[in-house]
């Protein structure tokens, strides 16, 4: 973990209620930190990370983050009990404040690994990986999961499914409210092909009122995620965040939970960070890529996108260039003098 250049998020603002999925090749550290900056009590999740890449690879590159991320999630990607329990003490060794499993990717070559999504369907093995987790760590050990495999839409197959975890002591659920089909879809239209089935997540809800329920799936504007807050615990945005990370900042306002920062100091705050990272040979492109779709349906979106996304500019390095984006957005908005 690093030193922080923005405020440290207070461990009391550390709930579920407002959740940026874990997405692969997108939530890395610099877009977290970037996140953080529009949404101060957002929880954070990291791409999911497979046992082996922890028990093998290199563990700091993997785990490595800004203390300004807190509160940050770990997500493992694993079916072994032994494994998960040594990555989740690594993970809380590393300061994470929560382990969550992952029981919802549907991709083929996770279900190659005999993880993701596929793991629904033996319930009883994802019950000793969550026993194994707790007995090894001391922060929440959290499940995120589909409401069924391929075009079962029974509500017993998930009530039995989360029925078993809970038994187990799992008490955090993030709920990916349409199936996973595990043959025929790629994990893109497995995002957007099976029904949303928001009610089969509410009657989990009903069934389990002892547990926090985070809903996933669907969630991509700041009113709508403020009716659902009346639901349940919690919402997760996924691509949204990416594509249009200004709702994280109005969702936060919504719930009574404002920004602390302009969009000037998330700027400035940024352009600090790049620099930073330029001294640890990160290059700008792996920091601007978080931003680009920031001044979505502003004026001068389309220029602020083009800007930071110009490999000839970015390959200077030069952190300014954040600066230098913003700047001429604000002159296209200026009311002539």
């Amino acid at each position: 973990m690093t030193d922080s250049l923005s405020p440290v998020v207070s461990p009391s603002l550390s709930g579920w209620r407002l959740c940026v999925a874990p997405m692969i090749d997108v939530t890395d550290r610099h877009c977290r930190f970037f996140h953080r900056l529009l949404a101060p009590s957002a929880r954070l999740y990291t791409e999911m990370i497979t046992t082996g890449a922890l028990m093998h690879g290199d563990v700091s590159r993997h785990l490595d983050f800004d203390v300004a991320e807190h509160p940050v999630a770990l997500q493992l990607g694993g079916s072994e009990p032994d494994a998960l329990a040594r990555s989740a003490r690594l993970g809380q060794q590393w300061g994470y404040d929560e382990i969550n499993l992952n029981c919802g990717c549907p991709s083929e070559r996770v279900q190659r690994g005999a993880f993701g999504a596929c793991l629904m369907a033996e319930p009883g093995l994802v019950a000793d990986c969550v026993k194994a987790m707790q007995d090894a760590v001391s922060v929440p050990v959290t499940v995120k999961h589909r409401l069924g495999l391929d075009y079962d839409d029974s509500y017993g197959f998930v009530r039995d499914f989360v029925g078993t975890l809970h038994h187990a002591g799992c008490r955090v659920f993030v709920v990916h409210a349409r199936n996973a089909v595990l043959k025929g879809l790629s994990p893109k239209d497995n995002r957007q092909i099976p029904p949303l089935r928001y009610d089969a997540a509410r009657q989990l809800k009903a069934d389990f009122p002892d547990s926090v329920f985070v809903l996933n799936g669907g969630i991509t504007e700041a009113e709508q995620s403020k009716m659902l807050l009346s639901e349940f615990d919690g919402v997760m945005l996924g691509r949204a965040a990416w594509h249009q990370p200004g709702v994280l900042s109005e969702i936060s306002q919504l719930v009574g939970e404002p920004s602390s920062l302009t969009p000037d100091e998330v700027v400035e705050a940024m352009m600090a960070y790049a620099e930073s990272q330029h001294g640890q040979g990160v290059p700008l492109r792996m920091i601007t890529r978080a931003m680009l779709g920031w001044m979505t349906g502003r004026a001068g979106a389309r220029q602020w996108r083009r800007t930071l996304s110009d490999q000839s500019l970015l390959n200077k390095n030069d952190a300014r260039l954040i600066g230098r984006a913003w700047e001429d957005l604000q002159q296209r908005v200026a009311p002539p003098a």
